[in-house]
């Protein structure tokens, strides 16, 4: 009972960031064995061809509007964006005297992407050869980087915003837009396919448990006062 309340898990915020970590941690991993054991290549390979031309592989399905659209989109999860935003915020939030917190930020994103590379190594999954890519691609593919990065940096940074502003719309427009620009980022990986859809699935998953390990670390921070807290709602 000691350990409860001290990691504060007698309240809803550090024990929903727990049982989010443990329940997406497991998808990784089972998602992981699946793909060991060749389990999701069937449905791997019907839907990266349900995104092509049946009469050319190299075609995407959609105008090419939308291609050229979904290499934009991929960008929003390359390492320079990825480093470009978190570098953004921690400077405002440096300037805005909340250094620790910016340190965690930057310490959160970095740290993710630490774990994405050691994944990847460990992992040494080759990308699909089923179709041409739809753009260069340099490290192996099981889990996507793009899709794990921009869930931990976009979902992150959700996170603290919406427990910056105390009004519930606000923090439900920022969370969703966390939310639905990881979601794009991994969608046009697999249209791209420059990834299978297990990769992606697997890059969501590790992402989202890191999101929310960070989470559950800057609550138990904040309550010891080594990180600064959000900013109290203004008076009414």
């Amino acid at each position: 009972m000691g350990v409860w309340l001290r990691l504060r898990l007698n309240e809803v915020g550090p024990l929903a960031a727990l049982l989010i970590l443990s329940l997406l941690g497991f998808g990784f991993f089972a998602l992981a064995d699946a793909v060991g054991e060749g389990s999701t290549a069937a449905l791997d390979r019907r839907i990266l061809l349900a995104l092509r031309n049946p009469a050319d592989l190299a075609d995407p399905v959609g105008p090419r509007w939308l291609e050229e659209t979904m290499r934009d989109i991929t960008g929003l999860g390359s390492v320079f964006t990825i480093v470009f935003v978190t570098a953004a915020v921690a400077a405002y939030l440096a300037l805005a005297g909340k250094q620790r917190l910016a340190a965690f930020v930057v310490a959160a994103v970095g740290g993710g992407e630490i774990v994405s590379t050691v994944l990847k190594l460990f992992y040494h999954r080759p990308r699909p050869d089923l179709v041409p890519h739809g753009m260069e691609v340099f490290t192996a593919s099981f889990p996507s980087g793009h899709a794990m990065m921009s869930a931990i940096a976009y979902l992150t940074l959700a996170t603290l915003l919406a427990r910056v502003d105390p009004h519930r719309r606000v923090k439900a427009l920022v969370l969703t837009l966390g939310i639905f620009i990881t979601l794009c980022v991994g969608i046009s990986r697999v249209y791209l396919g420059v990834h299978w859809p297990s990769d992606v699935l697997a890059g969501w998953c590790v992402g989202a448990a890191w999101a929310a390990l960070c989470w559950f670390v800057a609550l138990q921070l904040q309550r010891r006062g080594e990180v600064e807290a959000p900013d109290p709602p203004p008076p009414a």
